[in-house]
């Protein structure tokens, strides 16, 4: 289990353990052009739960949060030049392709792959039994993010 350093916590607060306790110290952060779309589709396809969505003034989504066990990815809405952040990083149309991809450990990997083509996702790589273990499959999403998906899990193994 990992927790947040003690010095950033109130003094005056009597704390349970489970209220600090992070469950990852990676958290893929993604931009989309249709967040708001996307939070949906990403919930509705991979299972993802909203943890916690701040829409902004223009319609978009300022930031999200959204969790499948205890995994976490943040997300929002893409800007034209007016956020810095949009400065350093982009979306999959924009770069015309992608430089990372999250890797999603799932109980069974063949309902979400049933899920993910009824969603009309792109399936990049068919579902297959891996030699390493595990079954899996990577796709595309609607703004052409590349996912992996499957059942193995590397802490287990």
């Amino acid at each position: 289990m990992c927790y947040r350093l003690l010095a950033l916590l109130p003094l005056h607060r009597t704390m349970d353990w489970e209220e600090v306790k992070m469950s990852s110290t990676v958290i893929p952060s993604l931009r989309y052009h249709d967040s708001p779309r996307m939070i949906g589709w990403l919930c509705d396809t991979f299972g993802f739960k909203r943890h916690a969505v701040h829409e902004d003034a223009q319609g978009g989504i300022a930031h999200a949060q959204l969790t499948l066990g205890s995994g976490m990815i943040m997300l929002g809405s893409a800007r034209e030049g007016d956020d810095p952040f949009d400065l350093v990083q982009s979306t999959p149309a924009a770069l015309g392709g992608t430089t990372q991809s999250p890797y999603l450990v799932v109980e069974d990997a063949d309902e979400v792959y049933r899920r993910v083509r009824a969603a009309g996702a792109e399936i990049i790589i068919e579902i297959k039994d891996e030699d390493y273990g595990g079954r899996g499959f990577s796709c595309l999403d609607p703004e052409r993010h590349l996912w992996n998906i499957g059942t193995y899990d590397p802490w287990a193994a």
